[in-house]
């Protein structure tokens, strides 16, 4: 497959790109370390796949309305 004729194809079975798939992937397993662990920020973001902790929180806010630090403090679980 060409990669322009897998991501035509990804959309249309999954409805989202496969960028915007593997990025929501990447958030809800923060979301799980964030919740559970005592970790830095930078290592979640590592851990995720994301190269750089301000990419990491950028991603965040954008897809969920809050810091990671913010929803955090909302969800940790003890």
């Amino acid at each position: 497959l060409s990669v322009r004729h897998f991501a035509r194809a990804f959309t249309l079975q999954v409805g989202a790109t496969p960028h915007r798939w593997l990025m929501t992937r990447r958030i809800e397993r923060a979301k799980q370390r964030l919740a559970h662990s005592d970790d830095s920020l930078a290592r979640i973001a590592q851990a995720c796949g994301f190269a750089a902790q301000s990419h990491f929180t950028r991603v965040f806010r954008m897809m969920t309305g809050e810091t990671p630090r913010q929803w955090q403090l909302l969800h940790k679980q003890s």
